[in-house]
């Protein structure tokens, strides 16, 4: 499935929109069509509507398209680096890998500038796990197959420790949580997930309370699961969204994004055993925002 949101075009015909922005044939995208595996907005439409600003397009169909994946001569902070694995200290705004919409700029794009990565799919070689667009903070990379699969299997069976750190809206009167709520795709807005019991996967999010301000908590998360958007929805569904977050929060929104950090990361080697345990501060945005929370609670 893919899903596009319609940002920087208007009133072209869906059949020619579609077309360019998957690189793939009018005629494959016509079909899908008549084949009602393109929807806009929920709705089922012909070939001639014509899309406008702030549609929604979902693709329900295993595409047929290739994506050329250019190297590309892009900073990245490595924190730790063997001849198996990679971890990466991700910046917020950076997209993992690439996709329709963003097949330039993404750390799968500079990974490859770096290194010959052959693993997973052509589209996301050595991603074992994702982090959202405008998430920082540390991911684990494989070099090789051989490790992309273990590093698969000990994060499917929770044998990969990852820590956030977030600011969320409201004052959490717990020192600490559990939700347990499943997670699927939103049915009002496909952009969105949302706690669901229809086609939810199980999701668990534990959390921490670390600081409290007069509205705003700052909160330490380890997840159970890995579900698209989790610590987001999660934090939005208890009544308490991530400060900054365009997607789930309230309010008025800066360009940086959601305050949402993954700090810290603890698992042994696939091939040696050896514990690797990282941690890496917040950007610079969160700990500015922190510390101004910090310094209107003692005023």
């Amino acid at each position: 499935m893919v899903i596009i949101s319609v940002e920087d075009n208007e009133d072209i015909r869906i059949d020619k929109y579609l077309a360019e922005k998957l690189d793939i044939s009018r005629s494959k995208v016509q079909k899908l069509i008549n084949e009602e595996k393109i929807i806009v907005n929920n709705k089922v439409v012909s070939n001639s509507y014509s899309v406008k600003i702030d549609d929604v397009i979902e693709v329900n169909d295993e595409l047929d398209y290739n994506i050329s994946v250019e190297a590309e001569d892009i900073p990245i902070d490595i924190v730790y680096e063997d001849d198996d694995l990679l971890i990466i200290n991700k910046e917020s705004g950076m997209v993992v890998h690439p996709a329709p919409g963003h097949y330039h700029g993404t750390l799968v794009n500079a990974l490859l500038y770096l290194y010959p990565l052959n693993s997973g799919d052509k589209e996301r070689p050595g991603i074992v796990h994702r982090l959202d667009k405008d998430t920082s903070g540390l991911m684990v990379v494989a070099k090789n197959e051989w490790t992309h699969e273990k590093l698969g299997e000990m994060i499917s069976t929770k044998k990969v420790e990852r820590k956030y750190l977030a600011l969320v809206q409201g004052v959490i009167k717990h020192e600490t949580g559990k939700i347990d709520a499943p997670i699927g795709r939103d049915s009002h807005n496909r952009q969105k997930m949302a706690v669901t019991d229809v086609h939810g996967k199980e999701a668990i999010t534990h959390f921490k309370v670390l600081e409290t301000f007069d509205n705003t908590s700052y909160i330490e998360c380890i997840l159970d699961t890995g579900r698209t958007h989790q610590i987001r929805v999660h934090m939005a569904y208890i009544g308490h969204p991530v400060l900054n977050d365009p997607l789930y929060g309230k309010g008025n929104c800066t360009e940086f994004g959601q305050m949402l950090h993954s700090y810290a990361i603890r698992f042994n080697h696939p091939r040696t055993g050896k514990e690797l345990f990282f941690t890496v501060n917040p950007p610079e945005e969160f700990i500015k925002k922190l510390e101004e929370l910090r310094k209107e609670n003692k005023d």
